[in-house]
C-alpha cells in the first residue's frame, strides 16, 4: 500500500527524511486479538509529524515508521470511524503493562492507505462532519477541547488567555471557547494571526506581554519560556494555567512568588482520552463548528504537504486524502 513514512531523522531539515511509496499491509502485532484495519479517508498533519522527522520520540531503530496520527474512515464492518490516536492509555489491544503511545511513536500512523488500532480506539464518525472534517481532530482539536473543559473545566462566561495563536492547539483552542461561551483573548505576533483568531471568535487579540483589559480564569500554554511570566501575571487569584507544550523552551522564569502568593495551579494535559474525543465529536455536530482546512493534498504529494506544515504559513489543518 502507499504510505508517507520516516525513512531517515534529520534534526535540521526534516522534510528530507520523509519518503512516499509501497509499504506492508497493516496487520495487528504479534497476532494480538481486537484490532482493526481501517480504510483511511482523510488524514490530517501535526507538529508531531515533524517532530518525529527530526528524531524526537521517534528512534532511528524504529525505521521506517509511517507518520500520521489523525484519521478518518471506515472499518472492517463498513462503518465510518475517527482514530483515537493514543494506544495502551487503557490496555485495550495492547495489555495493561504497555505504556501510552501516540500512533507514528510505537505503532505505523496514519499517513496510508490503510492503518491497524485496537478495535476500541475506534469512534463512530458524526455523519455531520465530513472525513476531512473528522480526521482534523484526534490532536490539536482533541487537546485544545481537554485544556479547556476536563483540565481547567471552564464553564460559559469564564474568560481564558490563548498563548500563541497561530499554533494547531491553540487555533483550535480560540474556537472551541468562542463556540462555547468563553471570553477568550489570544496573542500572536503575526498580525495576519491575530485577525484569524479575531474571525474565530475572540473577543481581543494582542501582541504577546501586552497588558488584558481583565485578568482571566484560566491560560491556555502551548509556547513556553517566551510567554510563561505574562500567563502568570494575568490570571485572577487561584486561576489556572494548563500547559501543553513549550515551543520556546521549557526554563521560563517561574514566578513562583505570584503563583503561591496568588494561589494559582499549573497543570498539564497531553491529547485526551476517547471520552473526550467523543464529546469532542458530539459538540461539533451539534455546534456547526468545524476546523478550518487550510488545504489538502494527494498522499503522493504528502512530502509538499508537510514541507507547508513547516513553513508555519498555514492557517488550519492540513489534510491529506489516500
Amino acid at each position: 500500500m502507499l504510505a508517507a513514512y520516516a525513512a531517515t531523522l534529520n534534526p535540521t531539515d526534516p522534510v528530507e527524511g520523509l519518503a512516499v511509496g509501497e509499504r506492508p499491509e497493516p496487520a495487528a502485532p504479534d497476532g494480538r486479538p481486537d484490532w482493526s484495519i481501517v480504510q483511511v479517508r482523510a488524514a490530517a498533519l501535526n507538529h508531531h509529524d515533524l517532530w518525529s522527522l527530526r528524531g524526537v520520540g521517534l528512534p532511528a531503530d524504529r525505521l521506517p515508521m509511517i507518520l500520521g496520527c489523525d484519521a478518518a474512515g471506515v472499518d472492517e464492518a463498513g462503518r465510518e470511524v475517527v482514530v483515537h490516536a493514543v494506544v495502551g492509555a487503557t490496555g485495550h489491544g495492547v495489555g495493561p503493562d504497555e505504556a501510552p503511545s501516540i500512533l507514528s511513536e510505537r505503532y505505523q500512523g496514519t499517513l496510508a492507505e490503510r492503518v491497524a488500532v485496537p478495535t476500541w480506539n475506534l469512534v463512530p464518525k458524526p455523519a455531520e462532519l465530513s472525513f476531512d472534517e473528522a480526521a482534523c481532530l484526534p490532536t490539536a482539536w482533541l487537546t485544545a477541547y481537554r485544556m479547556l473543559f476536563t483540565t481547567a473545566a471552564l464553564r460559559p462566561g469564564d474568560r481564558v488567555l490563548v498563548q500563541g495563536a497561530g499554533g494547531g492547539v491553540s487555533s483550535a483552542a480560540i474556537a472551541l471557547g468562542a463556540a462555547a461561551g468563553l471570553d477568550v483573548v489570544a496573542t500572536s505576533r503575526s498580525a495576519a494571526k491575530r485577525e484569524h483568531a479575531m474571525a474565530a471568535g475572540a473577543v481581543a487579540a494582542l501582541e504577546p506581554g501586552a497588558r488584558l483589559q481583565f485578568r482571566v480564569d484560566a491560560v491556555i500554554e502551548t509556547v513556553g519560556a517566551a510567554t510563561w511570566s505574562h500567563s502568570v501575571k494575568s490570571l485572577r487569584r487561584g486561576g489556572v494555567i494548563v500547559t501543553a507544550g513549550a515551543t520556546t523552551g521549557d526554563q521560563p522564569g517561574a514566578e513562583l512568588t505570584r503563583v503561591f502568593f496568588t494561589e494559582l495551579r499549573v497543570l498539564g494535559a497531553t491529547m485526551g482520552t476517547k471520552d473526550d474525543l467523543v464529546a469532542l465529536l458530539r459538540f461539533l455536530a451539534r455546534s456547526g463548528l468545524r476546523a478550518p482546512i487550510d488545504s489538502t493534498f494527494a498522499l503522493a504529494d504528502a512530502r509538499d504537504a508537510v514541507r507547508r506544515l513547516a513553513s508555519g504559513e498555514h492557517i488550519g489543518k492540513i489534510v491529506i486524502r489516500p
